[in-house]
């Protein structure tokens, strides 16, 4: 009998389960990655995923200010 554990091979992910995708910047608020990057993740080469991790660092997912409320929100419109 043996004591070893079945693992599979995950595929490297900064996904910290808070996906919510900022209408603004279309990045998810939880990882940093696009909407697209997303989606191609599991199809991506190793070296596309290690790239894109190095800069997600330096993304801003959501801006940090107010957005201005119902006044701008009628000024977009």
């Amino acid at each position: 009998m043996t004591d070893q554990v079945w693992k599979r091979q995950e595929v490297q992910s900064p996904c910290i389960k808070l996906c919510v995708v900022h209408p603004e910047t279309r990045l998810c608020t939880g990882c940093a990655r696009s909407i697209d990057e997303i989606a191609r993740w599991s199809q991506m080469s190793e070296g596309e995923r290690t790239e894109i991790m190095a800069e997600l660092p330096t993304r801003s997912p959501a801006p940090k200010g107010r957005r201005g409320g119902r006044a701008a929100r009628l000024k977009r419109n």
